[in-house]
Formats: C-alpha cells, sequence, structure tokens
C-alpha cells in the first residue's frame, strides 16, 4: 500500500500518519463508491468532514489515527497498525 510513518514523538492520541502516497485514499474512495457513497453521505455516518475526506482519498494531508479510525469503521474497513522497532 505504500510506506507510512508514524510519529511516535506526537502527544497521545494525536498520532499522525504521513501518507507518502495514494495507497490508503485510493482504497477508501474505491470502498466508499462500492457502497454507493458520495463523500456527504460518508461524512455524515462517520463524523469526518467532507474536505478532510477528500484530502485522505486524494492522498493529501496527514490524517489522525483516529480520524482514519472513523472513516474505515464507518465502510466497514479495519486500521491494522504495526510499528517496526
Amino acid at each position: 500500500m505504500g510506506i507510512y510513518f508514524v510519529d511516535l514523538t506526537a502527544p497521545f492520541g494525536y498520532i499522525f500518519i504521513q501518507m507518502k502516497n495514494k495507497g490508503i485514499g485510493y482504497q477508501i474512495k474505491r470502498r466508499r463508491l462500492t457502497l454507493g457513497l458520495d463523500q456527504r453521505t460518508l461524512s455524515a455516518v462517520s463524523g469526518v468532514a467532507v474536505h478532510t475526506l477528500s484530502n485522505i482519498e486524494g492522498g493529501r494531508g496527514n490524517p489522525t489515527v483516529s480520524t482514519l479510525a472513523k472513516v474505515l469503521d464507518a465502510l466497514g474497513m479495519e486500521l491494522d497498525l504495526r510499528i517496526k522497532t
């Protein structure tokens, strides 16, 4: 899916994922379209702003793990976060 970095120096609950390509966003958009949802509907169900959804799907921005989890949960998907040490 791509290379993602977790900033472990960020305050608890505010971990960022730096999206190096459009892998996650592409998968989210593909699932949303498969379910026949538009961004407004996904926004209403997930509680994530349409602008934020657009940025995620476009591979822009640095959504928090919490934001990604909300979107993925609304789409029936899950986040599998692994930290390599």
